[in-house]
């Protein structure tokens, strides 16, 4: 029986330094994306976002599942929200996006 060795193969943790791999600027990134995806950042962001996304598969897996839930949600007939409704879930957002 053979040891498998728990480190990644050569060269792969040189490409997520190289695109600053690591939670912090995972969490940047993914602060980022609902405007990467509306094309509302600078050439030079979403080029820093590309490159991130190519070196980290996490990431990637991320967009990949958002796109697919925007594109969902775009096909999907929308009923109104009571007053109520919109309220509660404005609410919300900001409390998960004060807590980032």
């Amino acid at each position: 029986m053979t040891r498998r060795s728990r480190t990644a193969p050569a060269g792969k943790n040189q490409s997520h330094q190289r695109h600053g791999h690591g939670k912090a600027h995972c969490l940047k990134i993914l602060k980022q994306l609902s405007a990467y995806l509306d094309e509302e950042l600078s050439r030079e962001v979403c080029e820093e976002i590309r490159k991130h996304l190519g070196a980290c598969p996490n990431c990637e897996e991320f967009i990949e599942s958002l796109k697919q839930t925007i594109t969902l949600c775009r096909h999907h007939p929308v009923r109104p929200l009571s007053p109520t409704a919109k309220a509660r879930l404005r609410r919300q957002i900001l409390e998960v996006a004060a807590s980032l």
